[in-house]
């Protein structure tokens, strides 16, 4: 047993395209510890190079249906729960669909069958470690739960415009017509990036749902930029059911199960990526309001602008902002602690005095997620000064400044106004790896 603990289970390994070359599973465990995340997500495994890694390097974890390093501290050691991101591409109802879908399961067995099963239908896995499937997302949630009934099958960043099941490319307005029928297996959907938990309660359709965060980490700094917190029992099992419980739908039964959803660490969502409309080749950003008003096109050349998820929400929502289902859990915003230090100390993430004050941060106080979300500003100042507690009391309070992301464009976070910030401090522009 277990009483609270971070997961990220959305992430990738080396063999994905445009990741990093450090993640390999040593680093992903320490990675994950100085996060403050317990349980990571393996990404990949249907690479074959990857799931060889997996095989050879990872061993069961005293909890059902989770792993860790052969040689680690039982302990201590990272929980892995094995994963992998697949990209589905294909026709159905007239027209072109791509949806990303994510895959756990519990065992390295069942991993390498659903590995077999994409093959035998044609799946070229050693080219990428998120695979590009010919498969609609329903077979794929199909192939899992035929070689696993436990298999999580995860709608991944849910709102994303070109990849996500209701982005405003996919053609889908629910998660029904994406899955059909077997919605009911689809436990939970992954807000990404670009959305939080308030934006999406404003759909009632996803009340179905529980709503998971992840980091969709292509390096080991982006690790834990999202997480999904749990309380309770720390296993495979126990993860399910949270996720099986955690939606507004059957709040009635989480109190009964031996894991629960107990919220979300998220981006603000102004800071992702495709957060508002536009077209990042000419600098144009756009409201939903300015997007409709200009007719859907750039004014410079006169192309379609990418509709954003604020948008795409907007076009689905039955409910008015600042709904929120009854049950629902909650969430937190928060910045990751390099880029608050670099802000505080006016410097940039990678600089050397950032170092050194996350290596005081944690040695005082144990991980990065403690730091930002529990540690109290008292303590913070007496190991890292004023500056850097002020920093994190803003991000805690919500009290930063977001220049909006859009069309593949990350957004910049102002942790301090502009006027209060140090010369050598510019503002913070979230990146991927």
């Amino acid at each position: 047993m277990t009483s609270a603990y971070h997961t990220d289970l959305h992430m990738h390994s080396r063999f994905a395209y445009a990741t990093s070359r450090n993640l390999t599973l040593p680093v992903l465990d320490a990675t994950a510890r100085e996060k403050g995340v317990r349980v990571m997500g393996t990404g990949d495994f249907t690479h074959p190079a990857w799931f060889e890694e997996l095989r050879t390097q990872l061993v069961p974890a005293p909890e059902e249906g989770l792993h860790v390093r052969r040689d680690a501290d039982q302990h201590a050691a990272t929980r892995f729960l094995l994963s992998v991101e697949v990209s589905c591409v294909y026709r159905q109802g007239g027209r072109a669909r791509r949806i990303h879908v994510l895959v756990m399961l519990p065992t390295l067995p069942a991993a390498a069958a659903f590995t077999r099963a994409l093959e035998e239908r044609g799946a070229d896995l050693g080219i990428d470690g998120r695979p590009t499937l010919g498969l609609s997302a329903k077979a794929v949630a199909e192939l899992a739960l035929t070689v696993e009934p436990t298999a999580l099958v995860v709608p991944a960043h849910v709102w994303t415009p070109w990849f996500g099941a209701l982005g405003s490319k996919s053609g889908f307005d629910s998660l029904a017509e994406c899955f059909e029928d077997l919605v009911p297996q689809v436990l939970a959907a992954e807000t990404g990036l670009s959305a939080d938990p308030a934006m999406c309660w404003q759909v009632s359709s996803l009340d179905a749902v529980a709503l998971l965060s992840s980091s969709d980490a292509h390096g080991p700094r982006t690790v834990a930029r999202e997480t999904t917190r749990l309380e309770g029992e720390l296993s495979y099992p126990g993860i399910r059911e949270a996720f099986r419980t955690g939606s507004p739908a059957r709040a009635a039964e989480r109190a009964a199960a031996p894991t629960r959803l107990a919220g979300t660490v998220e981006f603000y969502p102004a800071e992702g990526k495709y957060h508002l409309d536009g077209h990042r080749e000419h600098g144009v950003r756009m409201t939903p309001a300015q997007r409709r008003a200009a007719g859907g096109r750039c004014p410079v050349c006169g192309k379609p602008v990418t509709v954003g998820v604020l948008s795409r929400v907007e076009e689905l929502a039955d409910r008015p902002v600042g709904t929120r289902p009854e049950g629902a859990p909650g969430f937190r915003s928060l910045v990751p602690l390099d880029e608050v230090l670099a802000a505080a100390l006016g410097v940039r993430p990678a600089a050397k005095r950032v170092a050194t004050a996350r290596a005081r941060l944690l040695e005082a106080f144990g991980d990065e997620l403690s730091v930002l979300t529990e540690v109290p500003l008292a303590d913070v100042e007496a190991a890292a000064g004023a500056r850097v507690a002020e920093g994190i009391g803003r991000v805690r309070d919500g009290e930063v400044d977001v220049e909006p992301g859009y069309d593949g464009q990350f957004g910049t976070v102002h942790v301090f106004p502009a006027d209060d910030a140090p010369a050598a401090g510019p503002h913070r522009q979230a990146s991927n790896p």
